[in-house]
């Protein structure tokens, strides 16, 4: 279940309000959510905005993404959060990439071993006749 953190419209004509909500990817924008994360009033000077942190928080490390307007939004409310998660995403996914080239690394000189085997038994084998 991939989950997006994105906005939620409510409000009159011309008179908008969001909510900040967690909802899965493949629903609808105003459609059925998992939780409200914070609101958003873009008519009040300056724009109001209310977020959960911890919520936000819990929700960005268990692997959800923002839509790009909701990604400035907690940036402005919470510094650093989306750079750290950003950074900490990266650094998984080097470690990932060390990862499969250490074992691509062992299984190709296991293949180059084994050749060599093969190639050593038939020499013996052609010796032989």
């Amino acid at each position: 279940m991939a989950v997006t953190l994105r906005l939620q419209r409510f409000g009159q004509k011309k008179r908008p309000f969001y909510r900040i909500v967690a909802a899965e990817k493949t629903r609808r924008r105003d459609g059925r959510f998992l939780e409200i994360v914070g609101t958003y009033n873009p008519m009040t000077e300056p724009a109001t905005i209310i977020v959960k942190e911890d919520r936000i928080r819990e929700r960005l490390s268990k692997g959800a993404t923002t839509s790009e307007v909701v990604k400035g939004i907690i940036k402005k409310s919470i510094p650093n959060l989306i750079e750290d998660a950003e950074s900490k995403r990266l650094e998984k996914l080097q470690a990932q990439r060390k990862a499969r080239k250490a074992r691509s690394k062992k299984t190709e000189k296991r293949v180059s071993e084994g050749k060599a085997k093969r190639k050593a038994s038939r020499a013996a084998k052609k010796k032989e006749k």
